[in-house]
């Protein structure tokens, strides 16, 4: 299994600024200082050295994580604004003339979760397949009502896809899209769910907009279940502890510290940590 992320800041998508550049700029040239570069693969390896967050940027979209299972289909979780360069990589990768199925699971219904769909080019192209799955009722008026006047100018009825929505109850396996998947209830306003696939003696856990209250232990104990033995868990890490305990809490999102003790007691292999607070830089 291989997971790639096209989308991992949460409220809303943010652009590098001309400021962070130049920091970044700054940084890298204070390190090359005194330094020569005889060929361009040094100067290649050099840049690689610098770093993540001088060499890259955990900005840009909102939440759109791609999971690759060995299957012809593509699975998704969330329809971020991410959702519209993975679209286009998706077009460009197959041409529009050869259909794809994508399985699409939707962990909540709030904006900055769903708003890359009206973007999302596979949907309007007839032959195409989309299965929207989530734990949510409202799913499907969700989806339809941000494509609504005058929100959005497209109509949800112009999407020529296939189109299905598909009601998962959570704590009950399915076999979805070639893996076992598993959805949880977390706490966060309006509900959201966790998901857990399994494929391949392999698992991811996709668990974020959850806030966990390590005070309460049968809710901690059922997380930690749910994570147990994972390969990767995918982490709301949105505040610092502090911020969680403290003036945001209640707000429905993690810490790095509290992703840390639910994946150590799990026995968890990696831990990612997602859903980045827009007004923190790289």
């Amino acid at each position: 299994m291989r997971v790639r992320f096209w989308g991992t800041r949460g409220s809303l998508p943010v652009s590098l600024t001309a400021a962070a550049v130049r920091r970044k700029l700054v940084a890298a040239l204070h390190g090359a200082s005194g330094r020569a570069f005889a060929t361009e693969r040094e100067l290649e390896d050099y840049v690689d050295s610098l770093g993540f967050a001088v060499a890259g940027t955990y900005g840009g979209h909102s939440p759109c994580v791609e999971i690759e299972n060995g299957g012809p289909d593509y699975v998704l979780c969330d329809l971020g604004s991410g959702l519209r360069p993975f679209g286009q990589a998706a077009l460009a990768r197959h041409g529009p003339a050869s259909p794809q199925t994508y399985h699409v699971f939707v962990s909540h219904l709030h904006w900055d979760h769903i708003m890359g769909l009206p973007f999302f080019t596979p949907a309007y192209s007839p032959g195409n397949r989309v299965r929207f799955y989530g734990g949510h009722p409202g799913l499907e008026a969700a989806l339809r009502r941000q494509q609504d006047v005058p929100s959005f100018p497209v109509d949800f009825s112009y999407l020529r896809a296939d189109i299905e929505f598909v009601h998962l109850d959570p704590g009950t396996r399915y076999d979805l899209a070639g893996m076992t998947v598993t959805a949880k209830l977390q706490r966060h306003a309006g509900d959201s769910y966790g998901y857990r696939f399994e494929a391949n003696g392999h698992t991811v856990v996709y668990s974020t907009d959850s806030e966990h209250k390590l005070t309460v232990p049968e809710e901690t104990d059922g997380f930690v279940d749910f994570f147990r033995n994972a390969d990767l868990v995918i982490f709301d890490a949105m505040y610092s502890l502090a911020e969680a305990t403290s003036v945001k809490a209640d707000w429905g999102h993690s810490s790095n510290v509290v992703g840390v003790e639910l994946c150590q007691q799990a026995g968890v292999r990696h831990l990612c940590l997602f859903h980045h607070e827009p007004a923190n830089d790289d």
